[in-house]
């Protein structure tokens, strides 16, 4: 019997854009079939991009995209099968499915029958399951096919329905968005799968940016003992070709109950191959094992892809940053330079008299390493009109935090401006631990169109500065930016640690109350002051109509603000008063 050869390609497609999405995946398709491929997969709703969210409640949107598939089946080349994901209309129902397309037609439909809805999925409240798992039946080889939440469940029905139909191999298409620790996690559950049905895997996941969510690649395939065999680039446009040697001997009948089957009327025999095609040789060819990033490189490279999309794919030709002179806005700079180039960057300092020359110089200095344009617009003779023009309204009051926040509005404002006369789009610069806590100013700092670092805790945001400055020859974030201690500069001498504890103990606190869910006594129990827990406790639960009044960004954690997290605003469970 004939191996196959399997194409597995990760592509990056938007949301909505449907012909756009069909004519990148005729294109990649085109190719793997000249390189040989008899079987070509794309990933889950490949078509419409995920998640489509509610767009699949739209019946033209669902019409546009099966008349799209239908365009897609003609143009594809006759030979290979060929596997995509796309939203299916069907007796008054919404599916998420795959498409089998063999011979310019559609052969066969598979629905996903687990739909996930937990963190940021929502899929139950979108789509019906389907009933049975798909068998494929073509040239000597018996593919099984699930749908990406199809594989989490070992003891589940598209698992124990074709635990024993002699399958060839199980094809996974997926959308299965990142967070740290979430490449360790899928590869986990996908090896058990392997093992469970004595089949080899191969999974083809989506990478690219939408909205809050990255999609990380790393397409692969297994063999039945969960060995990886094969593996594809993170958080890059990629097609992993990988060879597969049929199982000989006659195979089990299948429960037409339990299990739908289709078998191609024609054999699925490759085109003689161009040797070179698209700069690498003809197949067959040794597997490829991609290596997996490290832990604070694997961070950087989401970040970046999911600005460099949310950007590319809304149309937004430029960014502005208001820099400070701090390690949050040097970390954005310094990841829109990498993302989009120095000549879409735009940096802006706004100084007032508590910003020190240090901090002001370091901005400047930033900018200049970067490679990217920066403008000064100081604020103090703005600043002292409101507080002059204010003053009637409060006579006789004391300042407090009202004339602070009143600094980071007129910045707020500003950069807003500069966004409407020149269309940029503004990068906020808050991260995790702030956002959290509520150290930010709503209408200030939180003012713009994308919060590129908004989960990634402060701790972190030092990790990754100096490991940008470890690629470089040369550090592109000035040292003196990393070693100065963190500051609002909102008042005179004001360092983040005056209203906040040292970063190195929220940090820890914020995880195990936020991602981890721990109650605070459990977070006491575990070594922490117990009055610092309902403080921190309680700036959480205090700030949500904060956070929900924030911009979007890119998740990294297994629980980000707003797309994991929803909480109510109006709550009177108040967490830190239980201990």
């Amino acid at each position: 019997m004939n191996p196959w050869h399997i194409a597995l390609a990760q592509v990056n497609t938007t949301v909505g854009a449907l012909a756009a999405n069909a004519g990148l995946l005729l294109r990649a398709a085109q190719a793997a079939a000249a390189r040989g491929a008899q079987l070509i997969a794309f990933p889950e709703l490949a078509l419409s991009g995920y998640p489509p969210e509610d767009l699949v409640l739209k019946p033209h949107f669902l019409a546009d995209t099966a008349a799209e598939l239908q365009r897609f089946a003609v143009a594809l080349p006759p030979e290979p099968l060929v596997i995509a994901g796309f939203p299916e209309a069907a007796d008054g129902k919404i599916f998420n499915a795959a498409a089998v397309l063999h011979g310019g037609k559609i052969i066969a439909t598979y629905r996903k029958m687990l739909l996930p809805n937990y963190g940021v999925f929502d899929e139950k409240r979108l789509f019906t399951p389907g009933e049975k798992p798909l068998v494929i039946e073509v040239a000597g080889l018996r593919l099984g096919l699930h749908i990406c939440e199809d594989s989490w469940m070992l003891n589940g029905t598209p698992c124990r329905r074709l635990r024993d139909a002699g399958l060839d191999l199980l094809l996974n298409i997926s959308a299965s968005p990142y967070h740290h620790g979430k490449l360790k996690q899928r590869e986990d559950v996908l090896r058990k799968m392997a093992q469970s049905l004595h089949a080899p895997l191969a999974y083809c996941n989506l990478v690219g940016g939408q909205d809050e969510l990255v999609f990380d690649g790393a397409s692969l395939c297994l063999a039945a003992d969960g060995r990886e065999m094969a593996r594809a680039k993170q958080f890059e446009d990629d097609v992993l070709f990988v060879t597969l040697e049929p199982s000989r001997g006659a195979k089990p009948a299948l429960n037409p109950a339990q299990v739908d089957r289709v078998q191609t009327s024609r054999a699925v025999a490759p085109k003689r191959p161009r040797s070179g095609a698209f700069g690498e040789r003809a197949l067959p060819q040794p597997p490829r094992l991609e290596p997996v990033l490290d832990d604070v490189a694997e961070v950087y490279a989401a970040l970046k892809l999911g600005l460099r999309d949310y950007v590319e794919k809304n149309r937004f030709r430029e960014v502005v940053i208001a820099l400070s002179g701090g390690i949050d806005s040097a970390l954005v700079a310094a990841l829109a330079v990498d993302a989009l180039g120095t000549a879409r960057v735009h940096g802006l300092t706004m100084p007032s008299r508590f910003s020190s020359s240090e901090t002001l110089s370091d901005a400047q200095l930033l900018a200049q390493c970067l490679g990217i344009e920066c403008r000064t617009l100081p604020i103090e003779r703005l600043h002292q009109t409101f507080l002059e023009d204010l003053a009637p309204c409060w006579p006789g009051r004391a300042p407090d935090a009202t004339e602070e926040n009143l600094q980071a509005r007129i910045r707020g404002n500003i950069v807003m401006a500069l966004s409407n006369k020149f269309g940029w789009l503004v990068l906020t610069t808050g991260n995790k631990s702030e956002i959290a806590t509520g150290y930010c100013t709503l209408y200030g700092d939180m003012a713009g169109g994308f919060a590129v670092i908004k989960d990634v805790p402060k701790m972190l945001v030092f990790e990754l500065a100096r490991w940008r400055n470890r690629q470089s020859a040369a550090p592109v974030i000035p040292p003196s930016i990393i070693e100065r201690p963190p500051t609002a500069e909102l008042r005179a001498n004001q360092k983040d640690s005056d209203s906040l504890p040292e970063y190195a103990v929220l940090d820890p606190i914020l995880e195990r109350y936020v991602e981890r869910d721990w109650p605070a006594e459990k977070i006491i129990a575990d070594g922490y002051d117990a009055a610092l827990v309902r403080r921190v406790i309680k700036l959480v639960d205090l700030n949500e109509y904060k956070r929900r009044q924030g911009a979007p960004g890119i998740k990294i954690t297994p629980k980000a603000f707003s797309r994991d997290r929803r909480m109510p605003i109006t709550n009177q469970y108040l967490e830190y008063t239980r201990v």
